[in-house]
């Protein structure tokens, strides 16, 4: 295993982090605790040190916990977990959410602390109004949070103002060769970079599309340079490849996964991507945009819009939606639009044909045009009022 730095404490981090989130299953809905144990204690002998796991994962904390305890783990591994920001109403109601995680992690202390699913700085405004700040303080005074930073899905504009707004010790962004500007993307990659933050990458794979959805063509080039790697080894080497990425979360729930990933990951060093196989996933890139129907780049010169639409991320939603499957791009465009984040609701529905992101757009996209075929293809009659429920209902909670 290769490991990278934490710059500000030393800490060396494995290059490859487990993703808790997507633990092997039983048929009941419940976590498989068998193969989970025997997931975790080989990652754990395989030199894997970070654990990644979130209060609103169901059975994740509980699984991770109980499994550290029983192999006396947790002294050798760094657990990260989340705080549902929505759920904040004042500062008592973050220690008794960090008090549950605590007690499900069977913990007195959580190493890597994130703020969950930040979209906009205004919802970080809101935590810093009411005093949050304190809190995380006197956490850290007690030695209860080691480590303090944040999980975004917004704009690179909303990331950069969230960035700037605190003293941050790291961050979390969602990144992979298909992403590469979605988000935050590369430019918040290097921003975090810039200010000493370990960057933790989530959806490396964008949800496994990248390992086992593949079209064919893509696939038969990857094959073609290499018949011993997989799909899902070119995809960690192309994150790995950057200095500036720490971290590669891997939501691995099974044995063949987490060796495979472990292999790559003990060769995997920046600079490991040469000329032709960066040429190699650019054709890659080409061959699943294939079938997008937006020629979108992701720029966000259109940005910011009126309305507060996410037009790249709806548009990478939208093309994600034929590149690999409609649930993809759903899922993806539910989350640009603030849906359970307990955020205000931006809907491209909302779009008034204002025309300020024609004039920006260097594609000449006919912006408010394609953001009704998006509506069309994403947002079924009835989403908009069911997802302002949903999001009040997480304001509530």
């Amino acid at each position: 295993m290769l490991y990278r730095a934490d710059e500000k404490t030393g800490q060396e981090l494995s290059i490859l982090g487990y993703g808790c989130m997507r633990f092997p299953r039983k048929a009941s809905g419940g976590v498989d605790m068998e193969l989970t144990e025997q997931l975790i204690a080989r990652a754990v002998e395989l030199g894997v040190n970070y654990f990644d796991t979130a209060y609103i994962y169901p059975g994740s904390e509980e699984a991770l916990g109980s499994i550290l305890e029983k192999r006396g783990l947790r002294d050798r591994v760094l657990v990260t977990s989340k705080l549902p920001h929505a759920r904040v109403k004042k500062p008592e109601d973050a220690t008794k959410l960090f008090e549950t995680s605590l007690a499900r992690l069977r913990t007195d202390h959580i190493d890597y602390y994130l703020i969950h699913n930040l979209v906009s700085f205004k919802q970080w405004q809101r935590l810093l109004d009411m005093g949050i700040t304190e809190w995380i303080s006197a956490q850290k005074a007690a030695g209860r949070i080691r480590r303090l930073g944040f999980s975004f899905h917004g704009t690179l504009q909303e990331f950069e103002k969230i960035i700037d707004s605190y003293d941050w010790d790291f961050c979390q962004i969602q990144y992979n060769y298909m992403n590469e500007h979605y988000q935050a993307g590369v430019e918040g990659l290097h921003m975090a970079a810039e200010r000493g933050m370990p960057v933790i990458i989530m959806e490396p794979l964008l949800g496994g599309r990248l390992a086992n959805a593949l079209p064919r063509s893509a696939v038969e080039l990857l094959k073609e340079a290499d018949a011993a790697a997989s799909p899902a080894s070119w995809g960690l080497r192309w994150l790995w490849n950057q200095p500036e990425v720490t971290v590669v979360l891997s939501g691995m729930n099974s044995m063949e996964q987490l060796q495979d990933n472990c292999t790559v990951a003990s060769e995997a060093c920046a600079g490991c991507l040469d000329e032709a196989g960066q040429e190699l996933i650019e054709r890659v890139r080409g061959e699943v945009s294939r079938s997008y129907k937006v020629p979108c780049t992701g720029c966000a010169y259109c940005m910011p819009c009126p309305k507060g639409i996410n037009i790249p991320a709806t548009f990478a939603a939208y093309n994600e939606s034929y590149g690999f499957s409609w649930f993809t791009g759903a899922y993806h465009y539910y989350v640009s639009a603030g849906l359970s984040s307990g955020a205000e609701l931006h809907l491209p529905s909302e779009c008034v044909g204002c025309g300020h992101c024609v004039k920006c757009c260097p594609q000449g996209i006919d912006v408010p045009a394609r953001l009704v075929e998006v509506r069309r293809r994403l947002q079924p009659p009835g989403f908009k009022p069911a997802a302002r429920a949903v999001n009040a209902i997480m304001r509530r909670l």
